[in-house]
């Protein structure tokens, strides 16, 4: 029994740490969007190009996040745990996504 709940405890610490990553890039990339839309309404952004840059870096933030957790906790990542944070991740930042469409949804009914 102790094995089991010591699993149980492995995989949801797996999955809340992807969440924590998913959810993080999706604030991340909620405040670029927004920074973007700001950009657009001041007349400030020349060309769509010019947010390259910034993508770049915050998909690196990503990968040094996942990577930081695969090197600071490797008990997370034995047995198929991996799978756990990584469908943390997804949960995480597919929340923040479905949270972003609804807001639009929402907005487009406004209008």
């Amino acid at each position: 029994m102790q094995i089991q709940f010591a699993q149980l405890v492995s995989h949801f610490t797996a999955l809340a740490a992807g969440a924590t990553i998913g959810l993080g890039f999706g604030f991340v990339q909620e405040m670029a969007a927004r920074r973007h839309e700001r950009l657009q309404k001041t007349g400030k952004l020349n060309s769509g190009w010019a947010l390259i840059p910034g993508s770049m870096r915050r998909t690196g933030y990503l990968l040094m996040a996942l990577a930081g957790v695969q090197l600071i906790c490797p008990l997370l990542f034995n047995d198929g745990c991996q799978w756990w944070v990584s469908g943390g991740v997804i949960a995480g930042y597919g929340w923040a996504l479905w949270r972003k469409l609804r807001q639009s949804m929402a907005a487009a009914r406004v209008r």
